[in-house]
């Protein structure tokens, strides 16, 4: 189960022309960090952004910050284990989910199956076979989904195919480097971001390397989409930290 040549940063993850899709979420909730270590690196190798929970408990209160595309979830842990996750999980929510289980009775599976689970992998198993899962049950679950290539931030929108953005209701021309970090903070859905992390998530732009690099271009930013640069309502700075999109934030609001 050991995989070769990992790497843990992932690779650029915002849409329009010449910039890649964007970047799914997956959730790992597994008691054993040794799985979760190994899966976080490897599935980041794969293109995908991974967060992880020890516990149901936990991966319940992540559901709601991460907003993740599909959950990777072992069955047999403490505090609250795979099935009663399933159980409070599926009354809400719809994402896929794939069961990592030790246990070989095909009655289990059959329980993860009936409980809403949407496929699963039996421990130990081929991180190639997990990661050929996961890209299936979101492609199937793609077919079912309405295709939507707009992302919505409050007065930001931003179709990623033809590479344009609207701010209130005005087109705004970006930059390059603007439009992914414009799409790494409207992605991040209201979460701080830091100047290392946004560095991180853009690729193929020629930022000099350092992390003051990125104020220089949200300046910019700021400058062509705010109502006003120097008291910025949408791009937050959150000092010390990063920054962040105010994703609910509309002009005239107070």
């Amino acid at each position: 189960m050991q995989p070769q040549n990992i790497k843990t940063t992932a690779p650029a993850v915002y849409g329009g022309q010449g910039i890649k899709p964007m970047q799914k979420t997956i959730l790992v909730v597994d008691d054993e960090e040794r799985i979760r270590t190994l899966l976080q690196a490897y599935l980041a190798q794969e293109g995908f952004r991974v967060v992880t929970a020890a516990n149901g408990q936990q991966a319940l209160g992540l559901v709601g910050q991460e907003h993740p595309d599909l959950i990777l979830l072992d069955v047999m842990m403490p505090e609250m284990d795979g099935y009663d996750f399933l159980r409070v999980f599926s009354k809400t929510h719809n994402e896929p989910v794939i069961l990592l289980t030790a246990r070989l009775e095909e009655s289990d599976k059959i329980v993860g199956l009936e409980l809403g689970a949407d496929d699963y992998i039996t421990k130990p198993f081929s991180l190639r076979e997990l990661t050929a899962r996961i890209r299936t049950v979101l492609r199937r679950m793609g077919k079912n989904a309405p295709v939507t290539n707009l992302l919505e931030a409050g007065d930001i929108v931003m179709d990623r195919d033809a590479y344009l953005v609207t701010v209130r209701g005005e087109s705004v021309s970006l930059t390059r480097s603007e439009f992914d970090l414009l799409a790494a903070l409207a992605n991040s859905r209201g979460r701080t971001l830091s100047r290392l992390q946004l560095l991180d998530f853009v690729q193929g732009v020629s930022f000099e390397g350092i992390e003051r690099s990125i104020d220089g271009h949200i300046k910019n930013l700021r400058a062509k989409i705010e109502p006003d640069p120097r008291n910025p309502i949408y791009i937050e700075t959150i000092y010390g930290v990063g920054y962040r999109l105010n994703a609910n934030k509309k002009s005239g609001q107070a």
